[in-house]
């Protein structure tokens, strides 16, 4: 056998292994991918934020009437408005996550890398299941902590103690609920709604918006015209709103309350959410067996 001609006679070839990349680390990389592309998944809460941060000041300076209103609302409120953003968000960015590779043809550049069609699609999946949920939590609390400051900064103004604030609502508490509520109902709970968007978007040859919502509102209108009910509809109401607390607490009309109801083990024993659960991997599955075949538009 020839010996190469830039190798010392005597001395055995040294042959480098080829780096192995772990599948965390490809799913680690992807997300990082979706977040470079995708800067709406936290610039549309941050503006929420910041507008309602606004408002929230204009109130305190010109409204000085309502300081002796329940303190709590505002965060509460607060808080509902940065989680709604970021499942409008979820919506939009499922339905445009496959189905944009396509249009823009960047598919064939990423089927290129060494990335399998199921973790690109639970990459894109983890977006709204896992990423926005988590940084809406964070915005909220800051958000909820400036409200905080500014708050004690006005009651020390007018003369007030701010340990009527302190009393009347715990910081701590209301964010390990905030924290709570976002992972099981924006996270687990919702987790067949962000599949079905995906599927469609891996799916749909035009306009993904009109293929995501035109079939269920189909379904409605079938079963209310064949058999006179709305089981279908009462479906997807009970997906969107979350399971109910068996609780009277469910009824007292405060929202940190109603989401600290529903317990762990009232949650993870709904059969709703483990029939969602199997719903949404069957959805993943179809999105990446469809992605695999799926040529750009």
């Amino acid at each position: 056998m020839s010996t190469p001609s830039n190798a010392v006679p005597g001395t055995p070839l040294e042959v480098t292994a080829p780096t192995v990349i772990t599948a965390s680390r490809l799913m680690y990389w992807a997300v990082r991918r979706e977040l470079w592309e995708h800067r709406s998944i936290y610039i549309a809460p941050l503006a929420a934020a910041a507008v309602f941060l606004l408002a929230f000041l204009t109130g305190l300076t010109l409204s000085p009437v309502h300081r002796h209103e329940p303190l709590d609302i505002p965060y509460e409120f607060a808080a509902a408005l940065i989680m709604g953003t970021a499942f409008i968000v979820g919506i939009f960015y499922s339905l445009d996550a496959l189905y944009g590779e396509r249009r823009d043809r960047s598919i064939l550049f990423w089927k290129s890398l060494p990335v399998s069609d199921l973790t690109t699609v639970l990459s894109k999946f983890a977006i709204p299941l896992v990423i926005l949920p988590l940084l809406s939590f964070a915005i909220a609390v800051v958000t909820q902590f400036v409200m905080l400051l500014l708050s004690s900064a006005v009651l020390l103004g007018s003369g007030l103690s701010v340990g009527t604030l302190g009393a009347r609502m715990s910081f701590f508490h209301m964010s390990l609920m905030l924290l709570y509520h976002i992972l099981t109902v924006h996270g687990l709970w919702y987790a067949p709604i962000y599949g079905w968007l995906l599927l469609v978007s891996a799916w749909a040859p035009r306009a993904p918006f009109i293929w995501a919502f035109l079939p269920p509102f189909v379904i409605w209108g079938v079963e209310k015209s064949a058999f006179r009910t709305s089981h279908f509809l009462g479906m997807l109401q009970y997906r969107l709103t979350g399971p109910e607390p068996s609780t009277t607490t469910a009824r007292s009309g405060n929202l940190m309350e109603m989401m600290s109801a529903l317990t762990p083990v009232q949650f993870f024993s709904t059969p709703g959410l483990w029939v969602g659960l199997a719903v949404a991997a069957i959805f993943l599955a179809t999105a990446a067996r469809l992605r695999r075949y799926r040529e750009p538009i």
